[in-house]
């Protein structure tokens, strides 16, 4: 690994960490971003990122279930892996699946603190009204994303 591709997977390994993974998370998915061959296997991963062959199949195994790496298949028994495409899409899409089970625990909190708790009632209604307005904007969010990627993908092909 060149000393800039090190830098590149040591900072993508912050950004994981920053994100709510693990910084190995960061330092396997930044890799294989730039990796070639652009599948790896787990010995490979281990070596190149100085990191044990159980942590980089933890780790394997934690990125596949999020979306954003996937096996690839071989002939052999060992496991290769390359990013899958859409992956940080992927994560985006589950993180906000959890916004439903946000809101009905803030409408609980609301049910269980009197009209008399004012300054408790306002925290609580100002984090309900943030994920209310998550909830609702998340489609359209994506929706623009998708848009985003297709009109990119266009100009891309046209030489602008």
């Amino acid at each position: 690994m060149e000393p800039q591709e090190a830098e590149f997977v040591d900072r993508m390994g912050l950004v994981m960490e920053r994100l709510g993974g693990t910084r190995t998370m960061g330092r396997v998915y930044a890799w294989l971003m730039i990796c070639d061959p652009s599948h790896q296997s787990l010995t490979d991963l281990a070596a190149q990122l100085d990191v044990s062959k159980t942590a980089i199949s933890t780790v394997a195994r934690q990125l596949e279930g999020a979306g954003m790496i996937e096996r690839v298949p071989t002939s052999s028994r060992e496991h290769r892996y390359q990013t899958a495409g859409g992956g940080w899409e992927h994560v985006l899409r589950v993180q906000l699946g959890g916004v439903g089970f946000g809101l009905e625990t803030l409408d609980f909190g609301l049910s269980i603190v009197g009209e008399g708790r004012r300054d408790q009632r306002a925290r609580l209604e100002e984090s309900r009204e943030f994920f209310a307005f998550i909830e609702h904007d998340a489609d359209g969010f994506l929706q623009r994303w998708q848009d985003y990627r297709e009109k990119s993908g266009e100009e891309d092909q046209s030489g602008n």
